[in-house]
């Protein structure tokens, strides 16, 4: 019998899931998702290696923000990542800890999680963070569901590295998040057998 994530229980928070090749939801075929929140009641995260068509200058036009000229050029090579099919219209700013924003949660000592404009406004006039994840959307599961998902091999499970979760090698952010394990997702395969 699965229970869920007991008050003791090691939490994935600060972790990636890394989709297993036997993974065929289309939302996280192939995907790194980063871990921000697990506990009893379920886990949240967000897909980082999705980037979606919307480049970032676009989406601040769409919020009627005013993008520094200077910045517009690099602003617009930026993606927006789709994080997820849960909360689609919601947006979710990955960046260092350090800055309080007017919606900021720490997912740990390093990394934060905003989701208000303040951020940003201050990323488009360059007073934001320098390294940043903007995605749309995120991953949700309920009590006990990531838990039963890693025991069926959806899942391989790594703690989140900054230097990967900020990478912009989004093809081989699977690949690297794997490594730091040293497992080799092209070895894997993609039967899975339980004794």
């Amino acid at each position: 019998m699965n229970r869920p994530l007991e008050e003791n229980a090691s939490s994935l928070e600060h972790h990636f899931l890394i989709a297993m090749p036997q993974l065929r939801d289309p939302h996280f075929n192939g995907s790194v998702t980063y871990i921000w929140k697990h506990n009893a009641d379920g886990a949240l995260g967000v897909v980082i290696n999705r980037p979606a068509r919307l480049p970032v200058t676009d989406l601040m036009n769409e919020l009627k923000i005013t993008v520094n000229p200077e910045l517009d050029g690099r602003l617009n090579e930026e993606k927006v990542m789709s994080g997820g099919p849960v909360e689609r219209h919601k947006g979710f700013i990955i960046h260092p800890a350090g800055t309080e924003w007017e919606y900021t949660m720490a997912a740990n000592d390093d990394v934060s999680i905003s989701m208000s404009r303040d951020i940003l406004e201050a990323i488009a006039k360059g007073e934001g963070p320098d390294q940043y994840i903007i995605a749309l959307g995120c991953a949700g599961w309920e009590g006990g569901q990531l838990e039963r998902e890693i025991i069926d091999n959806a899942w391989l499970t790594v703690p989140a590295d900054p230097a990967i979760l900020f990478s912009k090698d989004y093809d081989n952010m699977a690949s690297a998040a794997a490594g730091v394990l040293g497992v080799s997702l092209s070895q894997l395969s993609s039967l899975t057998g339980h004794s």
